[in-house]
């Protein structure tokens, strides 16, 4: 009796020693996992852009100007939307640039929708790391364009005007959720077409 209690016992020690082996074996493995793992970046979807070409446009509100071909205008149906605001939609990239047109009636009210403009654009500061002021000025008008960085509900703004007749200005907002890192090659796309539908645009005869 005696030696089969021996013979048992050296059973469960063995059966104890390899226990502790395997604990052993198996947290090395899983330190040396974690201590070689490097998590894969982030990927986003491949944006094809189609190529720069333009399209005249002529509002029945004041002022015509050249605009993307794959771009088109609708009128604002928000409840509230006066007759001369519209929306230059992008659609291959599910953005939007709301323009909103209104006659100048005397130099207080070119103030005030000038200083409506610029707090409709720092509403983002929360969001908003920076906020970038470039001026824009030719012989046809002049204004402001306004660039945001972060992930803003709006990333791009401006406002233009002759300081005498014509006020115009222009948000542009993506119709879906988006990040800083998604959005940046397809706001520098847009970006290009938005400066170029400004440099182009002409007031329209009183």
């Amino acid at each position: 009796m005696r030696k089969l209690r021996k013979i048992n016992d050296d059973v469960r020690f063995l059966i104890f020693d390899l226990r502790i082996v395997t604990l052993i074996f198996l947290s090395f493995f899983i330190l040396s996992c974690q201590s070689d793992y490097t998590p894969k970046p982030r990927g986003f979807e491949r944006i094809e852009f189609p190529k720069k070409a333009y399209k005249h446009y002529v509002s029945e509100c004041g002022y015509s100007c050249d605009i993307p071909v794959y771009s088109n205008v609708f009128p604002d149906e928000y409840p509230g939307a006066d007759k001369c605001w519209y929306n230059l939609v992008f659609e291959p990239f599910s953005a939007t640039l709301h323009l909103s047109y209104k006659p100048i009636k005397n130099q207080e009210d070119l103030i005030k929708m000038t200083e409506d403009s610029r707090t409709l654009v720092y509403k983002h500061t929360i969001k908003a790391d920076e906020i970038y002021e470039t001026f824009i000025s030719n012989q046809y008008l002049h204004g402001m364009l306004y660039e945001l960085s972060g992930n803003t509900a709006t990333n791009f703004q401006f406002y233009v005007t002759d300081s005498a007749h014509h006020y115009l200005r222009g948000a542009l907002y993506f119709n879906v959720k988006t990040n800083n890192d998604s959005v940046a090659p397809v706001l520098s796309f847009i970006k290009y077409d938005v400066i170029k539908m400004i440099e182009s645009l002409r007031w329209n005869e009183q």
